[in-house]
């Protein structure tokens, strides 16, 4: 006898999913809260136009494996989504059907068939990265007569000490940085990892004098807007792109780069690596999970490669001349 799957309210599910499983239980940050809340916007408004239901009369068999198929391709064709982006919508849905798992386990068939579908590979590139002397002339180009100058001036060397992602380097507070005789700051990481990073003397010591020009409560950001309060990602990113072009005018090869934020992170790691720093005290100050990922940054670096084959001996080989036997063969070798 065929058993049909129940016709769960899909909105119950999702706002149980939302506060139970990823606020209260799992404490998932905000950026995890907004990346899985972007994605079913986009799988609702998506449904809503293939089934012609709206979100409130979604139940859960609609989000059958077909449905999502068509979502994650309609992602790629239509919202010209990388590969990675869309892996990235469909582990909100995967994360939500596990849980749908354990809520309704009448429709295990549906949510099997669903968490059957496949991650897409795509290809991994090399990291990109910034010599050092390219590094110093962003870091020198913001002007030092303006607030927003000198604001940049100490972000931007702060972002590439620490090697911080730009949601780190947002969400650094006054009372993050510890300015005694060994300087540091506190990072809030992703995953809710916190670490401490050392600063060089000279970060430290423009810290220092931003504190001491613009002096502001230990609560509030290390680098606001002009407004006083946190930067965005937008805004970190407009003025790296500012610096550099302003570099540009002494190193002409910037202007045909594209230069993020996370240049500078792989920036610091190159650096880090190719000064002898073992690979996992660097990847304890990226704050990665696995020095497994800081491994990217030994298969980038080619300076490292030809060091070691400098090191082996070669294999001897003798070199041998190829000798035809057969007549034929030698004629048309003669030729």
């Amino acid at each position: 006898m065929k058993t049909s799957t129940p016709t769960v309210p899909l909105g119950t599910l999702l706002q149980q999913f939302f506060m139970e499983r990823l606020i209260q239980q799992k404490h998932a940050s905000a950026c995890t809260v907004a990346t899985y809340r972007d994605s079913f916007q986009l799988l609702l408004a998506f449904a809503e136009q293939r089934l012609h239901k709206k979100p409130t009369e979604l139940c859960l068999a609609d989000l059958d494996a077909a449905l999502i198929l068509k979502f994650l391709e309609h992602l790629e064709k239509q919202r010209h989504n990388s590969i990675r982006t869309r892996n990235a919508r469909f582990i909100a849905i995967r994360s939500f059907m596990q849980y749908a798992a354990l809520k309704e386990p009448a429709a295990l068939g549906l949510i099997q068939s669903v968490l059957a579908i496949p991650m897409k590979r795509f290809e991994r590139p090399l990291v990109g990265f910034l010599p050092q002397d390219q590094v110093q002339a962003i870091l020198e180009a913001p002007p030092q007569n303006t607030f927003s100058g000198q604001r940049d001036r100490v972000m931007l060397a702060t972002l590439y000490n620490t090697g911080a992602r730009v949601s780190e380097l947002t969400g650094m507070r006054v009372c993050d940085v510890l300015l005694a005789s060994t300087a540091a700051v506190r990072i809030h990481g992703k995953g809710r990892k916190d670490r401490t990073v050392p600063l060089w003397r000279n970060t430290a010591n423009q810290i220092r004098h931003w504190l001491r020009a613009y002096p502001r409560a230990p609560e509030q950001p290390l680098f606001p807007n002009r407004q006083g309060t946190k930067m965005t990602r937008v805004g970190v990113t407009e003025r790296l792109h500012r610096a550099v072009q302003n570099a540009a005018a002494q190193y002409p090869e910037l202007a045909l780069r594209h230069v993020s934020p996370h240049i500078l992170r792989h920036s610091l790691a190159m650096r880090l690596l190719q000064s002898g720093v073992d690979i996992t005290v660097i990847a304890l100050w990226l704050g990665h999970e696995s020095p497994l990922t800081t491994h990217i940054y030994v298969e980038a670096d080619l300076n490292m490669k030809e060091s070691a084959l400098k090191m082996l001996q070669p294999v001897k080989t003798k070199q041998v001349r190829y000798q035809p036997k057969d007549r034929v063969l030698a004629f048309l070798q003669s030729l």
